[in-house]
């Protein structure tokens, strides 16, 4: 088969070696007899997949003790309810940074149980760049601050990390797009989430990372699968998990750690944007609308000096292999996202493609 690069912003690229353990796994795991997707969640053989998963993802992140991980579905966008519906407690307002279409619906969905003080927002500007903290405007009695580390749409990155001023509020953050990208200091964070389908595995599992302190009693009338101290007292068992996307989920893990770990990884996701950035600042014929200081290592958005060419853009760039860069249907243009699974090859080639591509229709 030829070699196809998948530049999609999720469900996204795996890493090839995953794939290929999972397929030498598919009929028997382990000498068990079994597919991971027909064992009981709760027998033995998943229990140590679970178990190893949970090791090294607190391995790689650096997560205290104090931290409690949960494996739960839904999606992140469960998350846009289930983190006002947890944290909230006795309180009604919340803080939200607003940087593009994922933190706006974040937003759309606090504030079905909140008021929600839209404390910086770059909306004037299309959402091209992440309001400086100086900027935002924190209301005291707030309950939590929640911000969109990456907005996938976008591009938009935030390449540093909010210092909260008041320790008694604490930074919720939607990394659905940029976790395990970069090394990241979990204290500094109350709650982090994230859809597993960009850098994490398939889509179907969702993660997330709260602080012990923060697993109080939620508000009035929350199911209890909505409920995060339920699903941590239940050891993310409260119900069926997602169990193949855990496993598939485990196996990035052991591969990230093979690749050298967040440090390692970061190297190579500097690299491979470094390569499309420069091809695209180098020229007139494509353009990215991103501030330079807060462009996202994993979704790069841009588009051509002409329109009337994306679709012989596209057409073309499939012929070569280089699949699933159309942007999203609100922005339009195009969108490489590179992953932590997406090779340095995939990005040279595409790189490659873009400059004969210009050349020819200058």
């Amino acid at each position: 088969m030829e070699q196809i690069y998948n530049f999609s912003a999720g469900p996204a690229v795996l890493p090839k070696a995953v794939l290929q353990l999972a397929r030498d796994e598919m009929l028997d795991w382990h000498g068990s007899g079994m597919s991971v997707m027909e064992m009981s969640h709760r027998g033995s053989e998943f229990m140590s997949i679970v178990e190893q998963l949970e090791s090294d993802l607190r391995e790689l992140l650096d997560i205290p003790q104090n931290y409690k991980v949960l494996f739960l579905q839904g999606g992140a966008s469960s998350q846009f309810a289930m983190v006002p519906m947890n944290l909230l407690q006795s309180k009604n307002k919340a803080d939200y940074i607003s940087t593009g279409e994922w933190s706006k619906k974040a937003i759309t969905e606090a504030q079905r149980f909140c008021t929600v003080n839209i404390a910086a927002s770059s909306e004037e500007a299309n959402f091209t760049y992440a309001p400086t903290q100086d900027k935002w405007q924190l209301d005291p009695a707030a309950a939590y601050v929640h911000y969109t580390s990456n907005e996938t749409i976008g591009g938009v990155e935030f390449n540093w990390t909010p210092q909260m001023l008041n320790a008694h509020i604490p930074l919720v953050a939607d990394m659905s797009s940029n976790l395990l990208s970069r090394p990241l200091n979990v204290t500094q964070f109350g709650l982090i989430y994230a859809g597993a389908q960009k850098n994490l595995g398939p889509a179907g599992l969702t993660l997330v990372i709260v602080r012990e302190d923060l697993l109080a009693t939620p508000i009035t009338n929350t199911p209890t699968l909505f409920n995060y101290q339920a699903h941590a007292k239940n050891n993310s068992m409260l119900n069926t998990p997602p169990t193949y996307p855990m496993y598939i989920t485990g196996l990035v893990m052991a591969w990230l750690k093979e690749t050298g770990g967040l440090a390692g990884i970061e190297k190579i996701n500097i690299t491979k944007a470094t390569l499309l950035y420069d091809l695209l600042d180098g020229t007139d014929f494509y353009h990215c609308p991103v501030a330079k200081s807060d462009r996202s290592r994993m979704n790069i958005p841009f588009t051509l000096k002409n329109p009337a060419l994306d679709n012989t853009f596209l057409e073309q760039a499939k012929a070569n292999g280089l699949i699933q860069l159309k942007g999203h249907r609100s922005v339009g243009g195009m969108r490489a996202s590179l992953y932590n699974a997406m090779p340095i090859e995939g990005v040279a080639k595409l790189v490659a493609f873009m400059k004969e591509f210009a050349s020819k229709h200058a």
